[in-house]
């Protein structure tokens, strides 16, 4: 559910049509309210962050997205989708656009100069937002991230098919559409009452394969009719996600649709196996040589959490029963993103995140051998994600903790990097905080990292307020992971931010877990994972205040999901922190009632403390059982898929006089990504740390009512002995 809107977005600025030296204001508008630094920079703003020009992935954690991109079959061009959040209108500004690639051996754009060599075009404009959905417990939930679905560009090269969802048609539901690559025009071929969730050519060119969950919107009738004689209360329920039953997960069903639209009907086996290997390919897994031979990124073990390896499959009739070569070498295990064969299948090459806390991403060529050794080709702190390769090339995203995302090429051969386009040119003239690195082990010895990042204009031996956010730090620092809390800004009002990368499960120190239920029972037995975490944080914000950036008796703490589980965990268990800010709650005494009974099983099996059972268990976890001594002020900002699960929490905190704040948006997800959320979210934590942690109060006479609730809180806290 979108909020209803009185306009729709404006989207003139979609492409950047300006040179950074003329940097505007939002919308294209002069700007001379926004406060510059001493060098003549503009000081970052929330709304800078809502606003950012983005493409593929949520942020640079998220690997196991497919690529955004796809190029032309003669390799000239390739086409994205290019979105920018109105927090106005509440919308997303999207287009299909393409952008030119320069020739092999040519440059593309100069990161110097922060130009383009030429802007996109736009082949499709519009569309509203598509958010990912996960598998869980037989249901499919929607989390609020965005999806990323790769184009499609016919054999001839005329023709680009990709996937559009748009509120006012179809019922919302996301539809193949196919645009003209010159931009003369784009129509939806189908008209699914289910979601299409992939496609791909036919080789002629003359149709479109794509597959659907045909039997969900079946499902949905009978549910709707069961419910007239009342719904069994059994594991369809999931009421803190929504209080109506889930229907089960249905199978895809793979179409076949002629490229106008026409002649729909079953797809072949062959069909349904290229719509497969084409997901393998985006998500850069897999990639299969001229000769056949097949080189692939998998676990080595039936536990999520093992390392990945890579191997090589041969090629020929036999090949099955040809055992497949594995690249023994340490570098071929854990931390591999994408691998993609060498035109002509002499080697491959791939990506790896490796290093301290794997924060280092690598390029290998590996001649594909047995007894042969990757060979590094270079190593950066930049994030590269999204790859698709081409002719001699890697076409990727690419970012860093002060740089947003952009188009990027690779050279397979000598692993040159040039970048082909920014979406964000006005970032040259917006000043961001300085960032650090720091390394650090916590009590079992796992390798942690995080990134301090300081005011522009800090001044050494300053200490500042601090605030923790989670979970992973990785590319370019927005709002930590589910982008919640504004990094820049933050540091922009003068307050520290530590940007944790979290360590390696506590599972990686145990070799003997195969399973996913052994991984989980380690995971859970005496909160283990939870104290490996505490120790991450409490070990880097020390050495914070150690090295004088940290003001030790002004300490905030933020999170999302399993990073909300840490800071509850922390106001528990430790007193560092003076205010807090949780995007989920709460796993709890409670929580095994309002998740509902396939949740109850999967977590009772897991070791946790059934309804009605033993409450000391939950006392290392629970707010709400240690409800009278946690005075410090937390801010709850809640989606209305999961606040069910926050009411106790909330409920009992506020019974015991506690000062608690919860907000709830309507339509929203586990990930926020409605854009005047979105913006009311970032708006609020700054607020929020600036009052508790500064003792400052943004004059807009629109937000008296809320510093009079804050003041209460203060006073009272005050008042306590």
């Amino acid at each position: 559910m979108l909020i209803p809107t009185v306009s729709r977005a404006q989207c003139d600025d979609l492409l950047p049509a300006f040179h950074p030296n003329e940097r505007t204001g939002k919308s294209g508008t002069a700007s001379s309210a926004r406060g510059r630094t001493k060098g003549g920079l503009l000081a970052v703003t929330a709304d800078d962050l809502v606003r950012l020009r983005d493409f593929g992935s949520a942020d640079g954690s998220v690997t196991n997205m497919p690529a955004p991109f796809a190029v032309s079959p003669d390799g000239s061009e390739a086409a994205f989708v290019l979105s920018r959040a109105d927090p106005q209108s509440n919308r997303y500004c999207r287009a299909l656009v393409v952008v030119t690639l320069p020739p092999a051996g040519g440059s593309g754009q100069g990161r110097a100069k922060g130009l383009t060599t030429t802007l996109p075009r736009i082949v499709d404009r519009g569309g509203d937002y598509i958010t990912d959905t996960v598998g869980a417990y037989d249901k499919r939930i929607e989390n609020g991230f965005p999806a990323v679905s790769t184009p499609r560009w016919s054999p001839g090269g005329s023709s680009i098919a990709y996937l559009r969802r748009d509120d006012d048609r179809d019922s919302g539901k996301v539809q193949l559409w196919v645009a003209r690559a010159d931009g003369r025009g784009a129509h939806a071929i189908t008209h699914s009452e289910a979601d299409v969730e992939a496609l791909a050519w036919s080789k002629d060119g003359k149709r479109v394969i794509y597959q659907v969950r045909a039997g969900t919107a079946g499902a949905e009738r009978a549910l709707a009719q069961e419910g007239r004689s009342g719904w069994l209360y059994d594991g369809r329920f999931w009421p803190s996600a929504r209080l109506a039953p889930f229907v089960s997960l249905q199978p895809l069903k793979t179409l076949s649709i002629a490229s106008d639209g026409s002649d729909m009907r079953q797809g072949d086996a062959d069909e349904q196996s290229l719509v497969g290997m084409l997901d393998a390919v985006d998500h850069g897994v897999s990639s299969v040589s001229a000769d056949g031979r097949s080189a692939s990124i998998a676990h080595t073990a039936e536990n999520p959490y093992g390392p990945n390896a890579l191997k090589v499959t041969s090629a020929g009739p036999d090949k099955d029963a040809a055992p497949p070569v594995a690249c023994s070498q340490p570098a071929c295990r854990g931390g591999l993103s994408g691998v993609w064969w060498l035109p002509g299948g002499e080697g491959l090459v791939f990506l790896r995140r490796e290093g301290w806390d794997k924060g280092t991403t690598a390029f290998y060529h590996w001649a594909g051998k047995a007894g042969s050794a990757p060979v590094r080709l270079w190593t950066s702190a930049d994030v590269f994600l999204g790859c698709t390769a081409f002719q001699s090339r890697l076409l990727c995203s690419r970012e860093n903790a002060t740089t947003p995302r952009r188009v990027t090429l690779i050279d397979m051969q000598t692993g040159k990097v040039s970048d082909v386009f920014d979406p964000n040119p006005e970032f040259a003239k917006i000043s961001l905080g300085k960032v650090e690195r720091l390394y650090w082990r916590n009590n079992l010895g796992l390798e942690v990292r995080g990134d301090l990042v300081l005011p522009p204009d800090y001044r050494k031996g300053t200490r500042l307020p601090l605030v923790v956010v989670q979970y992973n730090s990785n590319g370019f620092l927005r709002g930590g992971t589910g982008d919640e809390y504004p990094i820049h800004a933050l540091a922009a009002k003068g307050i520290a931010v530590l940007s944790i990368e979290r360590p390696a499960p506590v599972v990686s120190l145990h070799p003997e877990v195969k399973t996913p239920d052994q991984m989980l029972s380690v995971f859970h037995k005496d909160w283990a994972e939870r104290k490996s975490m505490q120790s991450a944080i409490e070990v880097g914000v020390k050495a914070a205040i150690d090295r004088g950036f940290a003001d030790p008796q002004r300490l905030g703490i933020t999170g999302l999901s399993d990073g909300s589980s840490a800071v509850r965990f922390a106001l528990i268990n430790s007193n560092l922190f003076k205010v807090a800010s949780i995007s989920t709650c709460c796993v709890d005494e409670n929580a095994l009632i309002y998740n509902g009974p396939a949740v109850q099983r999967q977590f009772e099996a897991m070791g946790y403390a059934g309804p009605g059972g033993n409450l000391e268990f939950w006392k290392p976890y629970s707010l709400a059982l240690n409800a009278g001594r946690m005075n410090r002020p937390l801010l709850m900002q809640l989606a209305e898929d999961e606040y069910v699960a926050g009411l106790n929490t909330f409920t009992v905190l506020r019974s015991a006089g506690q000062p608690v704040e919860m907000f709830v948006f309507p339509g929203d997800h586990h990930r926020k990504w409605q854009p005047a959320h979105r913006a009311a979210v970032y708006a609020r934590n700054l607020d929020w740390f600036q009052f508790w942690l500064q003792d400052k109060e943004d004059p807009d006479p629109a937000k008296q009512p809320q510093y009079k609730r804050w003041e209460a809180m203060r006073d009272r806290l005050r008042s306590r002995p």
